[in-house]
């Protein structure tokens, strides 16, 4: 990675405050020069044309992101599912999080290793890359390899990432409602709450550790997954250590001279089975959906799974009212769909008899390849342009609008990944059939 990807990473909370505080002056500075702009040309413009341009989009995307921990993600989990009802500024600037993180300099993350280590923690190993493999919003992973020769990878904690989660949040919120950038009518609390649990358990590396093994036990002897083991003696708090996987990552197996189609439908109806296994089985999802996070073992034919930082518990009761959902889908009745989605707890009872038949076709359209006996073409399906089509519309419901609840979106952000995965590659799956032994078990 380049060096203009470095930004040191502010570590105390005033820092941090002062991040969204050159933020905000930021906005306001460009506030200010598209007024003048506009009033030069006998204009009268209006506050929010003023917000929402595209150099504040910059400034408000680029400082997000230098920031990383809860201010990335808190951008991210918005730009999941309610960019369709933000204004497309908006939604545009908090698409940019999705895959975009500066690295820490080599000084920052020396720092950060001793802090873990203590001096001298170069004696824990034979080799350590300083480049990162990887950067997201809560750490960046590092290659190396251990004394007794073992190949690893570190993933490392950005300083001062789990300390300011809470302020972090709060402060981007207020920011967002001072500034304007967030309309009205949208209400985020419960998001907001809620992100700040999930983002606490994110950052304790231990307690992915117990995920990482949990998934571990369960496809320990699953022909088609492999888990890498851990390392308990090398890990702490803020690192991360796990075995090193040799691979090819997921959506460019295509790619693979070897490969052969009827090889990525099985890879990809491999990966809808795991989904449906969390979410229905295990009550415990893996719900990032970045690529990166499998990998395809050409020597053994497995899927490796990397991260499991952004797992999430589902109660039994949502597992079975999503059951429902499906199940609704796939009879295509809207009176059980829409039950579904009350159950769910999206708020139905004061919206429009059009609002609530454009949420039945957002979710028909969402889980058609649940829907479709037999084997469904992801490639011909164009449901990213059939969805993009919808949320033309969905700007028009805003008063009925609400943050979807924090489980669906969760949930949805791993499903999104998934379909977006199985066009990219032209993967056609019998997602039907793995679906259904789990929807004959309602009652």
């Amino acid at each position: 990675m380049s060096k203009d990807r470095e930004k040191a990473i502010p570590r105390t909370r005033l820092g941090r405050f002062g991040r969204v505080a050159r933020m905000a002056g930021g906005v306001a500075a460009g506030m200010l020069s598209e007024g003048a702009k506009q009033l030069a040309k006998g204009n009268r413009p209006k506050v929010s044309d003023m917000i929402l341009t595209p150099g504040n989009a910059k400034r408000v995307a680029k400082q997000l992101s230098a920031m990383r921990g809860a201010a990335m993600k808190v951008g991210q989990l918005l730009s999941m599912e309610s960019a369709d009802f933000l204004p497309p500024e908006l939604a545009d600037i908090l698409s940019q999080l999705r895959d975009r993180a500066f690295i820490m300099p080599r000084q920052q993350l020396v720092q950060s290793l001793e802090e873990a280590y203590g001096e001298g923690w170069e004696q824990r190993f034979t080799n350590f890359d300083y480049t990162p493999l990887a950067a997201a919003s809560i750490g960046q992973v590092h290659r190396a390899t251990t004394l007794e020769g073992d190949e690893v990878v570190l993933k490392i904690q950005y300083p001062g990432v789990a300390q300011s989660i809470d302020s972090d949040v709060d402060n981007i919120a207020s920011l967002l409602r001072v500034s304007r950038l967030l309309p009205k009518h949208v209400d985020i609390s419960e998001l907001l709450s809620d992100a700040k649990k999930q983002l606490h358990e994110e950052a304790d590396y231990l307690q992915e550790s117990k995920y990482l093994q949990k998934f571990s036990d369960v496809f320990v002897e699953d022909s088609r997954f492999i888990v890498p083991n851990f390392y308990p003696n090398l890990s702490t708090k803020t690192i991360l250590v796990m075995q090193f996987i040799e691979g090819t990552p997921i959506d460019g197996i295509d790619k693979l001279v070897n490969i052969a189609p009827s090889s990525i439908d099985r890879l990809m109806g491999d990966l809808f089975s795991l989904m449906l296994t969390e979410l229905f089985e295990l009550q415990l999802m893996q719900t990032d959906p970045n690529f990166a996070n499998y990998l395809y073992q050409e020597s053994t034919g497995k899927i490796a799974l990397l991260d499991f930082g952004a797992t999430r518990k589902f109660t039994k009761k949502f597992s079975i009212d999503y059951k429902r959902l499906i199940r609704g889908v796939i009879a295509q009745a809207p009176d059980q769909t829409l039950d579904a989605a009350e159950r769910l707890g999206y708020l139905l009872n004061q919206s429009s008899d059009e609002y609530q038949d454009f949420l039945v076709q957002i979710f028909n359209v969402a889980l058609e390849s649940f829907q479709e006996q037999g084997v469904y073409d992801f490639e011909n399906a164009r449901l990213s342009e059939r969805l993009s089509q919808l949320s033309e519309q969905a700007y028009d419901f805003k008063e009925f609008w609400q943050t979807p609840p924090t489980d669906i979106l969760y949930l949805h952000r791993k499903l999104g990944g998934m379909l977006m995965l199985a066009t990219r590659l032209g993967a056609q799956v019998d997602v039907n059939s793995m679906v259904q032994p789990y929807i004959a078990t309602l009652k």
